[in-house]
């Protein structure tokens, strides 16, 4: 197993002028030249990571119990008041003041 041993690695400073440089140092000097387009894309992706958990809020619904409760406060408060309308206006209105609380 001894012979499997990698080989010393040579330095920049040992390789001769004329010679390729190693993978590494190509993926070093790549790494530093980078677009302007490159280097602001992240500054959008973090500004898409605020805006996420905002988009989260309003896309979890009620559940079907919450929404009929709603619905059925907003029936006895329009009988109340002597409202006109019906069962399925007032479930709409309960489903639209839970994405307004959202």
């Amino acid at each position: 197993m001894a012979a499997k041993k990698t080989a010393k690695k040579t330095t920049e400073s040992e390789a001769t002028p004329g010679s390729t440089p190693k993978p590494a140092a190509k993926k070093a000097a790549a790494k530093s030249v980078k677009p302007a387009a490159e280097k602001a894309a992240p500054k959008k992706a973090a500004a898409k990571k605020e805006a996420a958990p905002a988009a989260k809020k309003a896309a979890v619904k009620p559940s079907l119990d919450a929404v009929a409760r709603a619905a059925y406060l907003n029936y006895r408060r329009r009988v109340e008041l002597g409202l006109p309308g019906d069962s399925h206006g007032d479930w709409l209105e309960a489903e639209r003041q839970f994405n307004e609380q959202a």
